[in-house]
């Protein structure tokens, strides 16, 4: 690939977006690789949680790349913006768990590509940002969509219809991002995280990511029926035996299901 790096150790991928010369801007061929990479990390048993992250200690993705996009066409601004649902959705609903580790500017598809993972950790460093109606468009990679169900409609709204970027503070503050960390221990940051998310039980952990993304677009009672139904599900493998049965007898839990 040639705007990727992806590394695996001990159960975690990171994928580093690597165009610093464009801080790591997204383009079509990006996109592309993105889905590609994404496809590949979905069907991976020796894979239980991505870090996501870009090159470079000033960006993480600073957006889309305004050089392809000034003179595209209807039709090719509407590829792109498939390409990034596409990439976009394989990240959001992979049964891994997916950490953004934003080490600067995410700005536009930066913030978008962000929000598509499970948890954001922010450096102190990051700022956040939806820039594009000042460009006389709209956020196409799942702005309008994902900002509203994180930080709520009218706060989402007001940050698109500015374009005000805001710090990794103010982001936290209202729910963007998780954590803020110094820049320096950002990637040690994350990787503490998911050593500790692997300890769990990972494919509790997928059906639970299951049961949040859709129980967010349904009504409460079907959600909560999907819970019921994944609950149960849940009581055929074998890591609900072995965690309850350590519970009991008191010792340390051996899970291994994905």
């Amino acid at each position: 690939m040639n705007n990727l790096l992806m590394e695996v150790e001990n159960e975690i991928a990171v994928v580093t977006i690597n165009r610093p010369k464009s801080l790591n801007a997204l383009n079509s061929e990006t996109l592309a690789e993105l889905n590609q990479c994404f496809c590949e990390i979905e069907t991976r048993k020796d894979i239980k949680v991505v870090i996501l992250t870009g090159s470079g200690e000033k960006s993480f993705v600073a957006g889309a790349d305004i050089s392809e996009m000034v003179n595209a066409t209807a039709a090719e601004g509407r590829t792109m913006g498939l390409l990034a649902y596409n990439a976009f959705g394989k990240l959001e609903n992979m049964p891994q768990v997916t950490i953004a580790a934003v080490n600067g500017f995410a700005l536009g598809g930066g913030c978008e590509i962000s929000m598509a993972c499970d948890i954001r950790i922010a450096s102190e460093n990051a700022k956040f940002g939806q820039p594009e109606v000042g460009l006389g468009t709209l956020p196409g990679f799942g702005g309008t969509q994902r900002l509203p169900r994180l930080v709520g409609k009218g706060r989402a709204k007001e940050l698109i219809f500015t374009c005000d970027m805001i710090d990794a503070q103010e982001a936290y503050r209202i729910g963007l991002a998780n954590k803020v960390v110094p820049l320096a221990e950002l990637i040690d940051y994350c990787k503490k995280m998911a050593t500790k998310i692997i300890s769990k039980g990972s494919y509790a952990i997928s059906l639970a990511k299951s049961a949040i993304n859709t129980g967010l677009d349904v009504d409460l009672s079907s959600g909560l029926k999907l819970e019921a139904d994944l609950f149960g599900l849940s009581f055929a493998t074998a890591d609900k035996k072995e965690g309850m049965s350590a519970f009991l007898e008191k010792r340390q839990a051996k899970l291994t299901d994905f």
